[in-house]
């Protein structure tokens, strides 16, 4: 490793920030909270008088697995060997805290759809990325090799704020039906993906899967043990090829994922 290389590198942060004020929960998932433990003194807050056990501040969180930039571990849609039931496989026993992290990083390459995303879609219902999207990309940037990041950059990080605009993020195609809903690639886009040797896939989008069927792409992939990294941020900030991905989890023993850091090393 150059050392001298990773240390003149420009470090960019593809995670967005978790505030119960913006966007990050599913629809139907327990909603994220943040709320202070102790602080320097006693103080009235808006929940009601805080403690304070010494001059120092502490915070807890609730939050689900699926919440903010994340990762899906097999298990999130794979069934465990044993269970009997349809997707069963061994790799329903990977759990977010045993995926090698080796397998969240590796040289980035960054596929623009945001034309998916621009075109009045249907309210509800998602445009899928299809291999004939990636294709078109190789043919202009060189073919996928074995063991690079994909990252769909659809633009939909756009929609990450407070307020109307961010009601079609998520909410507004998952639960009123009223915008259309984030590009997604489509199962077969990902068997494509996997079959160039592709492992790791990321998206700043809610979801790798579509608003109108997100299962399928989540059984093929998960299935065939590629790892999937959502609602992401920043990658206008990234070439098509020359930035190094890393995606670091927090380590929950037995968990389905998890939320964590996502950065790029950038020359």
């Amino acid at each position: 490793m150059d050392l001298g290389k990773l240390n003149s590198s420009r470090v960019v942060d593809l995670s967005l920030t978790l505030s119960e004020r913006l966007p990050n929960t599913w629809p139907g998932h327990m909603n994220f909270a943040h709320h202070n433990w102790n602080w320097f003194a006693e103080v009235e807050g808006p929940t009601g008088r805080t403690r304070s056990a010494a001059p120092y501040q502490t915070n807890f969180i609730v939050v689900d697995e699926h919440c903010g930039t994340h990762f899906d571990a097999p298990t999130h849609f794979i069934p465990p060997p044993d269970s009997g039931l349809a997707w069963a496989s061994e790799l329903g026993a990977q759990t977010g805290d045993k995926v090698p992290l080796d397998e969240l990083m590796g040289p980035a390459v960054v596929i623009d759809v945001r034309f998916l995303a621009d075109d009045e879609g249907e309210p509800g219902i998602s445009p899928f990325i299809e291999p004939e999207h990636v294709e078109s990309w190789e043919r202009g940037n060189g073919s996928l090799r074995e063991g690079e990041v994909v990252l769909f950059r659809t633009g939909w990080d756009r929609y990450y704020v407070e307020g109307g605009e961010g009601e079609k993020y998520m909410s507004g195609s998952l639960v009123t039906g009223e915008f259309p809903g984030w590009p997604a690639p489509s199962p077969e886009a990902a068997i494509y993906l996997h079959e160039k040797g592709v492992k790791c896939v990321g998206i700043d989008a809610p979801s790798i899967g579509s608003a109108h069927d997100g299962v399928p792409v989540h059984q093929e992939g998960l299935s065939r043990g590629m790892r999937y990294v959502e609602i992401l941020t920043n990658l206008d900030a990234l070439p098509a090829r020359g930035a190094y991905f890393v995606f670091l989890p927090v380590k929950v023993a037995d968990s389905s994922g998890g939320p964590g850091r996502a950065i790029a090393f950038l020359p």
